[in-house]
């Protein structure tokens, strides 16, 4: 992008970006982590976000779609403010995963891939957090809890709509 172009993104991630391609020997190579700075930032990957991705790594926007559907990990629609992602996957799911996520379900009245009502919290149903020997385990945005039980649902969710009535962050 010329200097002079709008940006969608904030000075400060925008800036990044330009200094991220410049650490590739290939611009390409920027896209992944450009897009999980970008989710971060807005919260998704909207049309707006994949046309300038695109721009700025000289790509088609179908380009960045199939690098983008291809990694669970990034949306294409809005998620709440907090996204708690349980994990279900062998050692979780034997150390009561599958719990858990019922918990989860009932306390928000949501299903897998869910926002409530209020934007503050979504509900995904993962594959594996990378947290196998404390299971269960969630992460919420970037926070892990494990060794979970059904009992400690409640709590993990009053802690974080505490965190949005006092403002915190994304």
């Amino acid at each position: 992008m010329s200097p002079e172009t709008m940006s969608i993104f904030s000075p400060a991630l925008a800036a990044r970006f330009d200094a991220l391609v410049t650490k590739y020997p290939v611009k390409r190579s920027a896209l992944v982590p450009m897009l999980l700075y970008a989710q971060d930032e807005v919260g998704y990957l909207s049309d707006g976000v994949i046309t300038e991705i695109a721009q700025r790594l000289g790509l088609t926007e179908l380009d960045v779609r199939n690098v983008a559907s291809y990694y669970s990990m990034l949306r294409f629609k809005p998620a709440g403010r907090y996204n708690v992602q349980v994990c279900t996957n062998i050692c979780c799911m034997l150390r009561g995963g599958y719990d858990i996520l019922d918990k989860f379900k009932e306390e928000l009245h949501i299903g897998h891939k869910g926002v409530t009502p209020d934007g503050v919290f979504s509900l995904e149903e993962v594959e594996c957090i990378g947290a196998c020997s404390w299971g269960p385990a969630i992460q919420v945005n970037y926070d892990f809890h494990d060794e979970l039980t059904p009992e400690s649902v409640p709590g993990i969710l009053k802690q974080y709509r505490d965190q949005a009535q006092n403002g915190g962050s994304r």
